[in-house]
């Protein structure tokens, strides 16, 4: 199992899309990758040598990508400077609620979670 910016990425798929399991890398950026580095649509990821390795790391390091801990310190550091200022949007993180204005009056369970309710419960 190759190891790349320390994540195993899975043996048995191809090279476009074992990238993927890196946090910061999507279909585009790994379509990018892989032409840069000459790599056949149809290799595996157990195929990948040292060389072919290094490559993808000298690439992801020349075009400056974000990836895994330092994208996730980001995102983390964006949501944090909203909560602070409290804007709108920083509130909704906080509470939970959907941030990019869908209606909450039904649906957004996905945000809200399980349904709470409230009322008498009766035992049997």
């Amino acid at each position: 199992m190759p190891r790349l910016l320390g994540v195993d990425i899975p043996n048995n798929k191809r090279v476009e899309f074992a990238l993927r399991y890196i946090y910061g890398i999507g279909p585009a950026r790994a379509k990018i990758i892989c032409k840069e580095c000459g790599i056949p649509e149809s290799m595996r990821a157990s195929e990948l040598n040292e060389e072919l390795i290094n490559k993808i790391m000298n690439v992801v390091a020349q075009r400056q990508y974000k990836l895994e801990g330092d994208l996730r310190r980001e995102i983390i550091g964006n949501l944090k400077r909203l909560s602070a200022i409290k804007s709108y949007r920083g509130l909704r993180h906080a509470k939970g609620l959907p941030v990019r204005g869908q209606r909450t009056s039904t649906n957004a369970r996905t945000r809200k979670g399980a349904r709470k309710t409230v009322g008498v419960v009766t035992k049997k």
